[in-house]
């Protein structure tokens, strides 16, 4: 394995840049690397060794991104290829730059600098002064200097600005710059006394509280109610954001391995797990394999489907969204949906939606991803081709949160709607996460049912 030095990369998180930290990662085999903390991590990642129940696996100190996902885009990977000392090609996450970060690590490589040549120029003038060798610095003393100096070009080469604890705080203090809803309204369905069936609800997450509850809460108890039968229970596979709405709001989610021990410890004999994922990504067959680990756990086990796991799914989902819409296509309005996006090959479920709205009619449709493809650009490009004054934006994900609310709806200047806002558009931001949709939690249901039967009948 190669041991990359201590590192940092710079992410935007709720509308802002924050400091992802990465502690002395060990890489086995290939530095190459393409996720950060991947929410759907879909995409190949080297990694950190894994945390049971922690999916997707995430570096420390970082602080709750929530989406759901989080990959690194291939423009941004190898960008620091001639500025870096890391022996992995500019390929390792913590090759990422950040020109703010890197300008400040600069200005302390030259102070670093203009102290090494000041004690030089001291050193050399008590020899000067001195004439002999005897009041010159003895060779070790001279050796120690030069090998301090190297320690220190090489460590400035090499390293990234920590944060600092003001930085910190001030990034904390953001953070909770908004209101996000009332914790306490959403239950978090970690209790006991599950009885012999369960149906566990996995989702990535999110610590927007309202959205929280509209959507996965709804998911959760529209399932509970198809199935009166079975306990319903939930778990969430971003321990980043369990962490962070324990701390700020006192709330504890259980993660993967914490729900699936609760499970046997509880004496569950049927499990059904049913993760709300859009896509069968990377993050949907860690989760397949983390449960699968449980098998003889229970008398039967069985993972449920994505949401978009078949090509009636697109359709459905397409009429849900059009519906929802209906109000705003009045002929002058691009509407405009904004998925997250990932390099795996799931990406191009993006790609057929479009094909799908596209085909059945709905031209003034668009979609594009915060992360991949088609991209803002992309999206801005088409609209751009019509005679559009308006541009409605929504979001095409299960939940609304960070993304649907600074990527998309924030107010800085390289948001989707101040960039469609530059352009001339007037623009409004619909921020519904597609759970909150009676109508897609019924398609889950519809997912789950057969799933269901299946565990009754083994």
């Amino acid at each position: 394995g190669i041991r990359c030095l201590r590192a940092e990369s710079a992410r935007r998180v709720k509308g802002k840049q924050v400091q992802i930290l990465y502690d002395l990662v060990t890489v086995k085999g290939e530095c190459g690397a393409q996720n950060v903390t991947g929410e759907s991590r879909e995409g190949s990642a080297a990694r950190e060794d894994p945390k049971p129940g922690n999916l997707p696996y995430a570096g420390t100190g970082a602080s709750a991104p929530d989406h759901e996902a989080l990959v690194v885009p291939s423009s941004l990977r190898g960008s620091c290829r001639d500025k870096c000392a890391l022996p992995c090609g500019g390929f390792f996450p913590a090759c990422l730059f950040d020109p703010q970060r890197e300008n400040q690590r600069r200005h302390n490589m030259k102070r670093r600098i203009a102290t090494l040549l000041l004690s030089a120029a001291l050193i050399g003038t008590l020899i000067g002064c001195g004439g002999t060798a005897e009041n010159a610095a003895p060779s070790g003393e001279t050796a120690d200097t030069a090998e301090s100096a190297a320690d220190v070009t090489e460590e400035s080469a090499a390293e990234s600005v920590p944060v600092t604890d003001e930085s910190e705080a001030a990034d904390e203090e953001d953070e909770e710059n908004y209101e996000t809803g009332d914790a306490s309204l959403d239950d978090p369905g970690n209790q006991d006394e599950i009885g012999e069936n369960e149906i566990l609800v996995v989702s990535f997450g999110t610590s927007f509280n309202d959205s929280r509850r509209l959507t996965i809460g709804s998911i959760e108890n529209a399932i509970r109610e198809a199935f009166p039968d079975w306990s319903v229970r939930r778990a969430f596979t971003s321990q980043i954001i369990i962490d962070h709405v324990n701390k700020r709001d006192g709330v504890k989610i259980d993660n993967v391995k914490e729900a699936l021990d609760r499970a046997v410890d509880n004496g569950v004999k049927n499990l059904v797990v049913q993760p709300t994922h859009l896509m069968a990504g990377l993050e949907y067959h860690d989760l397949e394999e983390e449960v699968m680990s449980y098998a003889d756990a229970f008398e039967s086990i069985t993972m449920g489907e994505n949401l978009l796991a078949e090509d009636g799914d697109f359709e459905e989902v397409a009429k849900i969204i059009t519906a929802r819409t209906a109000e705003y296509d009045d002929g002058e309005t691009a509407i405009c949906f904004m998925g997250h996006g990932t390099e795996a090959e799931s990406n191009a479920v993006y790609a057929k939606m479009q094909e799908v709205l596209t085909a059945d009619g709905f031209e003034n449709y668009f979609v594009g991803t915060v992360e991949a493809t088609p991209s803002l650009e992309d999206v801005m490009a088409a609209v751009g081709e019509g005679e559009y004054k308006r541009v409605v934006l929504m979001p095409l994900m299960v939940v609304a949160g960070d993304h649907a609310n600074n990527d998309m709806a924030g107010d800085e200047e390289d948001s989707w709607k101040s960039q469609f806002e530059a352009e001339g558009y007037s623009v409004e931001c619909v921020l519904e996460g597609l759970g909150q949709q009676p109508e897609i939690q019924e398609l889950y249901v519809e997912h789950l049912q057969k799933f269901v039967e299946s565990a009754l009948a083994e």
